[in-house]
């Protein structure tokens, strides 16, 4: 996609092209390990929604009362309200495919926890992977704020939430945690980030997402010797993006 050529001679670069924004709340804070509680994909088309689908899954699994604190989902609402989470694994999985395959970049903020832990939940299940729905593929362009922000503002001060970055960005975020609005928020800001920084913005998704598996990595390197610098000596920071390595499959 990239920037394309308007009739009117003028260019519009990816940020004003349809983009999907996705997220998860979910059972905890290990991609590996935690279950899918709700998930969201928003297509939008210049920041404004025109299409959107929601899940409510039973995940299986006890949701943790620190977790239920954040997003608002009871163990007892998902059992009684949500889907069996092996179909909405699939559902989840199939949609975003489906926009991959039609050339659609996915926003993720945090891309590394909601795809990985997504990936993890269709191995958990049997299910196709991402690549298998791609037909050998890896996934198409993914554009991640988080990864952006953090390489092209090093130096900011104050947190990275999507709250805070979306405060920082001017983009309105009034229900944090729901994943809709979360979703959504998530494209927003790329909106907001192409335009602060031209050199993110002339950068097509497919070149965007090089560099973040590069920025990314990068991150990953300086965070791991900073830990091991406090004190952990065995700390390691997984170099990977979009998707970490995989744990041993459980069930």
């Amino acid at each position: 996609m990239g920037e394309r050529t308007t009739k009117e001679g003028s260019t519009m670069a990816w940020h004003g092209e349809p983009l999907v924004g996705f997220d998860l709340e979910t059972t905890g804070t290990d991609p590996r390990e935690a279950r899918i509680v709700t998930a969201a994909v928003v297509e939008a088309r210049a920041g404004e929604p025109v299409r959107r689908r929601t899940w409510l899954a039973d995940p299986g699994v006890r949701i943790p009362a620190q977790a239920s604190a954040i997003h608002g989902i009871t163990s007892e609402r998902a059992a009684a309200e949500g889907r069996p989470a092996r179909e909405v694994a699939d559902e989840v999985a199939a949609e975003l495919c489906g926009y991959w395959a039609r050339g659609v970049p996915v926003v993720a903020y945090n891309a590394a926890f909601d795809l990985s832990l997504l990936a993890a939940e269709i191995r958990r299940y049997g299910l196709p992977s991402l690549s298998d729905r791609l037909g050998g593929r890896p996934t198409g362009p993914v554009i991640d704020p988080y990864t952006i922000d953090r390489a092209v503002d090093r130096y900011r001060k104050g947190k990275r939430t999507l709250e805070a970055v979306s405060a920082e960005y001017g983009v309105p975020l009034e229900d944090a945690h729901d994943a809709t609005a979360d979703a959504l928020a998530a494209v927003r800001v790329a909106g907001a980030l192409a335009l602060r920084h031209p050199s993110v913005a002339a950068l097509d998704p497919a070149r965007l997402h090089e560099r973040q598996i590069v920025w990314y990595a990068e991150w990953a390197a300086d965070f791991q010797a900073f830990l091991r610098r406090k004190g952990e000596a065995d700390a390691v920071v997984d170099p990977h993006w979009p998707l970490r390595e995989p744990a041993p499959l459980t069930v």
